[in-house]
């Protein structure tokens, strides 16, 4: 056992030095995301890190959509023994104020983007269900997850562009997640190739004057839900966070893809007013290209690149017809939220993150594989 220097805090909870989880699972990670826009259409920039500590390997990614435009430069390098270290190349978070204040970095590189950002928590950070999934005997997913919804101030350079970043109209959502989901080169699939390829989600941390909702949905085949959520979590931390009851959720997806153009979220209160909330996308940024998150063979998160530091640069022209076709995945979208109120009352507007996946099946909507 080697240790670091976590261990001179008093947080262990199992009997390892705290570089080793407790479980020796390969596919444990430790994650930082974060987006950020300007409450429109016209950019988003997603950034993550993580740690695989059964793989030995830490890596992280900047994907900034302007545009056609989706451009990411990614970093993968050894763990090492300090897990406190959270930089990767040029790319690293620092933690100011736990749950508050976060500021992301990435340096000046030649790949023509780089950042200096501070995220500043609007809301309580709030600690999601635990997100379980057994498939043929095997815990492919197990893991918890904190979300929040803030501002950012700084700057972002992109090419000869500088843009300042102020909190009046930069929002955005982050979090941070950690346990069991598929990670690193691939396995040999044995019994698990009889799974059929199905993921049905939706993902949106929303927020608006004074408040954000956070709501989370997913569905296996035949519509049974495998996880959900829905709270809504006020600016003022006296007040108490307001569970929403078993979110709805109904999208309208563009004809012959499953690309939505429009949703409708709805809620149930326990003891309050049902009330809907109507999702328009401004910006859809395929989340998976580039990043790490499955597509590439060569790049996956975790996945082992070497002694040395990578960093790399991967730009995509959606103008293109072979770059568009790339864009498949999950998606990450910009999207204006109208949240009904009363009677009488026009509905409140806000902005956030909505992230959505139909693949394979999926009953209820009439989705084939």
């Amino acid at each position: 056992m080697t240790l670091s220097p976590l261990d001179d805090y008093p947080v262990h909870q199992v009997a390892q030095v705290m570089r080793h989880p407790a479980t020796s699972d390969r596919n444990f990670y430790d994650r930082y995301y974060f987006n950020c826009h300007s409450c429109s259409g016209d950019l988003m920039l997603i950034i993550g890190i993580g740690q695989y500590p059964n793989l030995g390997v830490t890596d992280g990614f900047a994907l900034l959509r302007q545009g056609g435009r989706h451009q990411v430069v990614r970093a993968s390098r050894e763990l090492g023994a300090d897990r406190m270290d959270t930089s990767v190349g040029p790319l690293r978070v620092e933690v100011i104020e736990g749950l508050k204040t976060l500021r992301v970095i990435l340096e000046p590189n030649e790949f023509g983007l780089d950042f200096d950002l501070t995220w500043e928590g609007t809301i309580p950070a709030q600690l999601e269900p635990r997100h379980f999934i057994r498939w043929q005997e095997r815990a492919v997913f197990d893991s918890m997850r904190l979300s929040q919804t803030g501002t950012w101030r700084g700057h972002i350079k992109a090419g000869d562009q500088a843009i300042t970043v102020t909190q009046d109209r930069w929002w955005g959502s982050r979090d941070r997640s950690w346990g069991v989901r598929p990670v690193g080169e691939p396995e040999p699939p044995g019994i698990q190739a009889k799974n059929p390829a199905q993921f049905y989600w939706m993902y949106a941390p929303m927020q608006f004057d004074g408040f954000s909702i956070l709501a989370i949905v997913q569905e296996d085949a035949e519509g049974e839900r495998i996880l959900e959520g829905a709270v809504r979590v006020w600016a003022d931390p006296a007040r108490p966070p307001e569970r929403l009851g078993r979110p709805g959720y109904r999208p309208d997806f563009a004809p012959g893809t499953r690309d939505v153009q429009s949703a409708v979220l709805s809620f149930e209160p326990p003891g309050g007013q049902p009330f809907g909330v109507t999702v328009t996308p401004l910006l859809p940024v395929s989340l998976m290209v580039g990043t790490g998150y499955g597509l590439e063979p060569n790049w996956k998160h975790g996945m082992y690149q070497g002694r040395d530091l990578v960093v790399q640069g991967v730009t995509y022209d959606l103008s293109n017809d072979g770059d568009r076709a790339r864009m498949w995945g999950m998606v990450d979208s910009i999207a204006r939220f109208e949240c009904a109120r009363g009677a009488g009352q026009e509905p409140a507007v806000g902005y956030g993150l909505f992230e959505y996946w139909a693949l394979g099946e999926h009953q209820p909507t009439g989705l084939m594989p």
